[in-house]
Order: structure tokens, then C-alpha cells, then sequence
């Protein structure tokens, strides 16, 4: 599994990338056994998808947060592939960088407009569209949010447009300490240090490997008596060497979530697993 080298790009290359993301293409390929594959990468056996692309621009007429917008036409727009922090809500207290992203979104949206390219799928649960944002001087907001660290990447399959690009922009805010990666919310945390009490928002779970389970709809892997990360096996074609992570202490980054006696941590795409040792 390519969890880190396939990630590492230069910032010429990821400006690169925001400067000529038309051109990013997006492959599909039946698998041995009859499951739909896909990538940014071609494989021998694939066909290239034509993804929707919208050239015509928007005006916004409000910013939610860092990664939801409101266009004048009255779509509301969710970033995909990102996450940023939550802003204060009636229920929710800030989060920690919440504020800053929502201000730097909001600071690039004066005086322009922006466009839309869509992925696989081009609704969330929510009735939200989810698209790339780009404005009209080329930027690619989505990619910028990570590359600031104002962002982490939130990769939901079959949503892998700009996928490498966001995971090598990542990975240099992370190494350069930018935004949230200077704060002490978003440090690792043992699973011996996991809780009722801290378990809530997107968090960085560390530990070993002890066992990989399998069960009718899911595979899970062990990392102590009570905290597994789980992967559904229809996200199974994304992770080429699963097996390969027991006895490894690895970071699994998502939302935990509370499960029988313990806690547990879906996992949909190998960008949110790094392996430490």
C-alpha cells in the first residue's frame, strides 16, 4: 500500500496541478472478481470517465464555513474532499481553526466568482452539491484549503478527483506546521487515551496492529481491546495490502464513533491511514 511516496509532490507540481486541474483524469476498471475499480492512476484494463464538467461561473452569496458555500442561484456547495474545522453553532462550541478557514474562504470569494467540477457523485446526504471550487484567477480553493493547512482531506470513494494532489498538499502543511497541524486538538492520540469525553470531532487515533478481523460487510483491524478502525468491504478495492499493516503502528485519521463496549473508526480510502513503523 502507497501510503506515503505516492503522495509526495513538489509545490511547483501541486501549483501545477490547481493551474491545469481541467486536465485531471479519473479511470475505471472491472476487477477480477466483478467489482468496480477506481482511480487517477490508468490501469491496463480501464476505460476513462468523462466527469461533468461546469465552465460557467457563479457569484456566492454566502460562506457557512470553510467548506460550505451558498451560490446566488441557491445551490448550496460542499467542498469535496475536504474537511475544516467546525465554526460556533447553537449546539457546537468552535472548534479550533474554524474561524480562520471560514475568514480565508471568505476573503477569496470578494470581488470574483467561482466554477464548479464535479465528481462521481454530485449530492451528499444531505441534498448538498459537491464540487471543486475554482474561482476565475484559476484558484483551486479546495486544494489551497489543505495546502494552508486550513483543511484535512476527506476522501469518500468513488469521489477521487485531485485526490494525490490533496494528500501531497497535506502532507507539507502537516510537515510545516501549518493551521490546524500547529494545534494541540489535532495532535495524535494513544487509544489508551481515547474517551466518552474526547472522543468528539475529526480526531488521529495512534496504534498497533494486533489483528485483522472479517465479518459478512466489514473488515477491522485491532489496534487494542477497545478501539478498531473499520472498513467496508465495498472500499476494500482501495486498500491493495491490507494484510500487510498487522503488527504495524499506524495513524488512522476520521470520526469516532462509539461501538458495543468501545469505539470505532470508519475508514473509507488508505489516505486516511499512515503507517509509523
Amino acid at each position: 500500500m502507497k501510503y506515503k511516496s505516492t503522495y509526495r509532490l513538489s509545490y511547483l507540481v501541486l501549483m501545477l496541478l490547481s493551474q491545469l486541474s481541467h486536465a485531471t483524469d479519473i479511470f475505471k476498471w472491472t476487477g477480477a472478481q466483478g467489482r468496480q475499480h477506481y482511480s487517477d492512476i490508468k490501469h491496463p484494463a480501464a476505460t476513462e470517465l468523462k466527469l461533468a464538467l461546469d465552465y460557467s461561473y457563479y457569484p456566492v452569496q454566502k460562506v457557512y464555513d470553510g467548506d460550505t458555500v451558498l451560490l446566488t442561484d441557491g445551490r448550496k456547495i460542499r467542498l469535496v474532499g475536504i474537511n475544516t474545522p467546525e465554526i460556533e453553532h447553537p449546539r457546537q462550541a468552535a472548534q479550533a481553526g474554524g474561524g480562520a478557514a471560514l475568514q480565508w474562504l471568505t476573503q477569496q470569494l470578494v470581488n470574483t466568482r467561482v466554477r464548479l467540477e464535479f465528481d462521481q457523485q454530485k449530492k451528499d446526504k444531505y441534498k448538498r452539491h459537491l464540487a471543486h471550487l475554482f474561482t476565475e484567477q484559476g484558484l483551486h480553493l479546495n486544494l489551497e484549503l489543505v495546502r494552508l493547512g486550513y483543511a484535512s482531506t476527506s476522501i469518500y470513494p468513488p469521489n477521487l478527483k485531485y485526490v494525490t494532489a490533496l494528500l501531497a498538499a497535506e502532507q507539507v502543511a502537516e510537515a510545516s506546521h501549518l493551521g490546524i497541524w500547529q494545534y494541540a486538538e489535532y495532535t495524535p492520540k494513544l487509544t489508551s487515551e481515547l474517551s466518552s469525553a474526547n472522543k468528539q470531532g475529526w480526531q488521529r487515533i495512534v496504534g498497533r496492529v494486533t489483528g485483522i478481523k472479517s465479518t459478512a460487510k466489514s473488515r477491522y483491524l485491532k489496534l487494542s481491546d477497545h478501539f478498531d478502525v473499520r472498513i467496508k468491504n465495498e472500499h476494500l478495492q482501495y486498500f491493495d495490502q491490507l494484510q500487510a499493516l498487522k503488527g504495524k503502528k499506524i495513524e488512522a485519521r476520521g470520526w469516532v464513533n462509539k461501538y458495543k463496549n468501545g469505539f470505532s473508526m470508519l475508514v473509507k480510502h488508505p489516505g486516511a491511514i499512515k503507517v509509523l513503523e
